[in-house]
């Protein structure tokens, strides 16, 4: 028999080749609860990621680039996930539209494009990260770091971040008591404690860089995003 990936003969139940096994079980229930399991599990799963997330993100991302990364979940799996928890959150308690407003925008192709990334989080963040990351490679230059390691960092942070909106929506859905303004701000001191913490915890200065980083970031892809909507309103028009 040959595996079906390399197409080299296998004697065994693995291809010496390749690894793949030589023959794929179907899935069924316990495929299905084997693979939740691993992505929920305690010692490597999203509960283990977000515990040393919580307590020493720096620390740990930077073991998960240089050393082991099988501690953690991938790192845009979890901002995904994360992201898709704060929107069910919120769709369940309407938390965004009582005080989402785009001034009038909503027709236009700007509140379309705004309206899309508070939809579609997951992708949003990603997208926002990439200009986070370029300021950050900026104002962190002297640290040997690239860009993609730089966007790794920041989808396990903002994924963390996404986790304390997705918290606080929570908290105030069930109590009604308006708590975002609050996760807004926490969240964006976690942000900036992590990055600071990832380059050197010992540096207040980094944590100062930090900020304006995820600030500068922030701003950057807005301000794409609003150009982008502006141009093509001129192209239709």
């Amino acid at each position: 028999m040959n595996c079906k990936n390399c197409n080299q003969e296998v004697n065994a139940n693995f291809c010496a080749n390749c690894g793949q096994p030589a023959s794929i079980k179907r899935i069924n229930g316990d495929y299905i609860v084997q693979e939740i399991g691993q992505v929920l599990n305690f010692e490597k799963g999203i509960f283990y990621t977000i515990r040393e997330l919580l307590f020493r993100p720096g620390e740990n991302v930077k073991k998960f680039i240089t050393e082991d990364r099988s501690r953690l979940i991938k790192p845009i799996l979890f901002i995904i996930v994360s992201s898709l928890i704060y929107s069910i959150i919120n769709n369940f308690f309407k938390i965004e539209d009582s005080y989402l407003n785009y001034g009038g925008l909503e027709a236009s192709s700007v509140g379309k494009i705004f309206k899309w990334v508070q939809e579609n989080y997951g992708y949003a963040n990603i997208i926002m990260g990439v200009f986070i990351a370029l300021w950050i490679k900026l104002f962190f230059r002297k640290y040997d770091y690239n860009f993609y390691e730089i966007l790794i960092l920041l989808c396990f942070v903002m994924g963390m971040g996404m986790l304390i909106f997705a918290l606080f929506a929570f908290l105030q859905g069930v109590t009604k008591f308006d708590l975002m303004g609050f996760a807004g701000i926490l969240g964006f001191a976690y942000i900036t404690w992590a990055v600071g913490q990832f380059f050197d915890k010992n540096k207040p200065l980094n944590y100062i860089k930090a900020l304006f980083s995820y600030f500068f970031g922030a701003i950057s892809s807005m301000i794409l995003a609003i150009a982008i909507g502006i141009a093509i309103d001129m192209i239709l028009k």
